[in-house]
């Protein structure tokens, strides 16, 4: 049974523009038509596509901030725009560039005062709280003001916040943004371990895809506001065709490396770079290249998301 159900969703806003110093025209602009998926119990699923795709509108129309101009539209069997407050206590909503957090409070306040306003049971409350600060490392920040905290520290904040109430659904846009490698790691860690064993939904938007690589299994990639893609992160490389980029840096220069399975793009000095498909292994191309050449250091550049998606259309 599917917890999110969306079937021929639209949202068209009305632009008024200023022409001259009598008159205005009035524009309409479709940041959602068309749109349909579902997703079920349990899925963690990425929602990508380029800014101005309508990812942010499909999220709000989820959480029942925006309403709908056509389609039908169900979360947990309700409708958010009409039962918005029921709705609010069986979802959580993380925005990387936005806090739900109190500026000037405590971390600690900031808990207890969403305790009382999604009405949860002390004891499950306090439960819940000791277990989060537990995985995502807050117990030094409880009493620290929000507007002391860096950016990874509020972020984890901002997803304690979101869960203490133990939603069904977990909605997350742009959670990584902004934030160093460990603390990336560590919320990737956490966000799996929050799926594994409290089965909770979590749809994720970003533009980085290691996110995306890191936690779904299911993609749906939104363009122009419709779906242009449903399912999993291989399909949709094999499908744009999209190339990884492995960087060699050799102790010496040398001639473009030979390996198989990949191609040397660009050659400057002792630096190479080296692209293969997206879906394929780079474990036996760097193998290869070890195994034959002098290595100073290497890396990997994953796909662009974007590039992803015009592959897939420049394909048709």
């Amino acid at each position: 049974m599917s917890l999110i159900d969306v079937r021929d969703l639209a949202r068209t806003f009305v632009v008024r523009r200023r022409n001259g110093a009598l008159t205005r025209s009035r524009s309409e602009v479709r940041a959602v038509h068309d749109l349909t998926f579902s997703i079920g119990a349990g899925e963690m699923v990425g929602y990508i596509g380029p800014n101005g795709a309508g990812k942010s509108t499909t999220i709000k129309m989820l959480t029942g901030i925006l309403v709908p101009s056509s389609g039908r539209l169900r979360v947990a069997e309700l409708e958010p725009s009409r039962q918005r407050t029921e709705l609010a206590r069986r979802i959580g909503v993380v925005f990387g560039q936005r806090t739900t957090l109190w500026w000037d409070l405590p971390l600690r306040d900031s808990f207890e005062l969403l305790q009382k306003i999604y009405r949860v049971d002390a004891a499950r409350h306090r439960r819940n709280l000791e277990e989060y600060v537990e995985l995502l490392d807050l117990g030094d920040l409880l009493d620290t003001p929000v507007r002391q905290l860096s950016l990874g520290q509020r972020m984890r904040g901002d997803i304690t916040a979101a869960l203490l109430h133990d939603p069904e659904i977990l909605y997350l846009d742009e959670p990584t943004i902004g934030l160093d490698v460990i603390s990336k790691g560590r919320l990737r860690e956490f966000l799996r371990t929050l799926n594994a064993e409290r089965g909770t939904t979590l749809m994720l938007t970003t533009h980085d895809l290691q996110d995306i690589e890191a936690l779904c299994d299911r993609v749906i990639v939104i363009d122009h506001g419709t779906a242009v893609f449903d399912g999993p992160l291989g399909d949709l490389h094999h499908r744009g065709e999209s190339r990884r980029t492995l960087v060699v840096d050799l102790v010496d220069e040398a001639p473009p490396i030979a390996v198989p399975g990949a191609e040397t793009r660009k050659v400057e000095g002792p630096r190479q770079w080296l692209t293969f498909p997206a879906g394929a292994s780079a474990a036996p191309i760097v193998a290869a290249v070890a195994a034959s050449y002098d290595v100073a250091d290497l890396s990997i550049q994953e796909p662009d998301i974007e590039d992803v998606i015009r592959q897939i259309y420049a394909g048709g």
